[in-house]
C-alpha cells in the first residue's frame, strides 16, 4: 500500500496500535512519523524512543508493556528498524510483540534497497510488512519524482516566506540532487539572502550547495561547447574548495562514461531505460542519462574515446605522478576541450 495522509489520520481516530513507513528515502519516512507522533503527542503519552536497527525484543517488550503513568497507551518509536539484521527468531518475537501489546502504539520506519526505482523487500521485511498490514497501518512511502521535488520546493521556500523566480527550484534541484535534507537547508539558507522575498538564480549560483557531479558536468558542458576557459576556472573553483583531484577526475571519467553509454545507446536505438538497467544506474537516471545524451549529440565514437582515455591518464597520473595536481589536471582539461570541440567525422 502506498502512504496515504488521509488513511493514516482515519487509522490514528480509530486507535490504531501499529504504524509501519517504509521506503527509499530516509526524509519521507521521517516526515510520516513526527506526523504520527505529533498527532498522538496531544494524548500527552509517555514516549520511548529505541534507536538503532535492532532494538532487542527485550527492549521492546519493556518499552511497550509497561503501563503509562497516566493510564494511557505509551507511545513507542522505532526509527530506522532493519529487520534483515534480526534472526528468524527473534524477528517472530517482535511481530509477537507487536502483535500481543496493549499498552502502546508502535510507530516504526525502514529504509529499503531500490533498484532501477522499485523496492526490493527482503524475506525478513516482507514479514515485518504483512505483520504490521494485519495489525494496523502499513505503507511505502514512495521516492517522490522530480516534478513533486520541484512541487515540495516551493512549498518549502513558501514556509518560509520566500518564493522562487520562475524555473530556479528546477535550478537548485540540478545542483543539489535529490537530497531532500539538502534541499530544505539549502531553501533556507537562499531565503535569509533573498530577504524572504524571490529567491533568484545568481542567489542559487552564488549560494546553493551542488553536487561534485553537478559541478563536473557543468565543466563538460563548457568544455563541449568550446568555453575551456571558463571550464578551467569551475575546476579551480573546485580546487579552491579543497575537493581531492582524484574524486574530481573520477566524476569527470563517470560523466564522460554517461556520454559514452547513452551514444552506444542511440547508435544501437537502445532506450535509456535498458541502459539505466543494464549498468545499475539508479536515483534520477533518467535526468543524468538525458542529459548525457544531449551531450552525446556533440561527439563521435572516435573522440569520445579519446577523451577517455585522457581521463585515464589523468587518473594514473594523479596516483603515481609527483608533478603538481592542479598542473596536470589544467593539462587535461584543455585536451578534452580539443577533443569536445572537434569536427565530427
Amino acid at each position: 500500500m502506498l502512504y496515504s495522509e488521509n488513511e493514516v489520520k482515519k487509522k490514528i481516530q480509530a486507535g490504531c496500535g501499529v504504524f509501519y513507513f517504509y521506503g527509499a528515502d530516509e526524509a519521507p519516512l521521517r516526515r510520516a512519523a513526527a506526523g504520527v507522533e505529533k498527532a498522538l503527542s496531544a494524548e500527552d503519552p509517555q514516549t520511548t524512543v529505541l534507536d538503532g536497527p535492532t532494538p532487542s525484543v527485550e527492549e521492546v517488550v519493556l518499552a511497550a508493556g509497561t503501563i503509562s503513568f497516566f493510564g494511557g497507551r505509551r507511545l513507542v518509536l522505532m526509527p530506522l528498524v532493519r529487520p534483515s539484521a534480526y534472526s528468524d527468531k527473534d524477528l517472530q518475537e517482535l511481530c509477537d510483540a507487536l502483535r500481543d501489546t496493549e499498552n502502546a502504539v508502535f510507530i516504526l520506519t525502514t529504509l529499503m534497497e531500490e533498484k532501477y526505482g522499485k523496492l526490493h523487500p527482503s524475506k525478513r521485511e516482507q514479514k515485518l510488512i504483512a505483520q504490521c498490514e494485519k495489525l494496523g497501518y502499513c505503507a511505502q512511502l514512495a521516492r517522490p519524482n522530480r516534478n513533486a521535488l520541484q512541487s515540495m520546493a516551493r512549498t518549502w521556500a513558501g514556509e518560509c516566506g520566500a518564493r522562487f523566480a520562475p524555473g530556479v527550484e528546477g535550478m537548485l534541484l540540478d545542483r543539489c540532487g535529490e537530497d531532500q535534507f539538502l534541499l530544505q537547508n539549502e531553501i533556507e539558507k537562499l531565503a535569509a539572502l533573498a530577504n524572504y522575498g524571490e529567491i533568484t538564480a545568481p542567489m542559487v549560483q552564488a549560494l546553493g550547495a551542488v553536487t561534485l557531479d553537478a559541478d563536473t558536468f557543468d565543466m563538460v558542458k563548457l568544455v563541449c561547447s568550446g568555453s575551456t576557459r571558463q571550464a578551467l576556472q569551475k575546476l579551480n573553483t573546485l580546487l579552491e574548495l579543497q575537493n581531492d583531484p582524484i574524486l574530481i577526475t573520477g566524476a569527470l571519467i563517470s560523466n564522460y562514461l554517461d556520454i559514452y553509454r547513452a551514444f552506444l545507446a542511440k547508435k544501437s536505438r537502445r532506450a535509456l531505460a535498458d541502459v539505466a538497467k543494464d549498468f545499475s544506474y539508479t536515483g534520477k537516471w533518467n535526468y543524468r542519462l538525458g542529459n548525457a545524451e544531449q551531450t552525446a549529440a556533440r561527439f563521435d565514437r572516435r573522440r569520445l574515446e579519446q577523451s577517455l582515455r585522457v581521463l585515464q591518464t589523468l587518473d594514473l597520473d594523479l596516483k603515481r605522478s609527483r608533478l603538481d595536481a592542479k598542473l596536470l589536471m589544467q593539462k587535461a582539461v584543455c585536451e578534452l576541450g580539443l577533443y569536445g570541440t572537434g569536427r565530427r567525422t
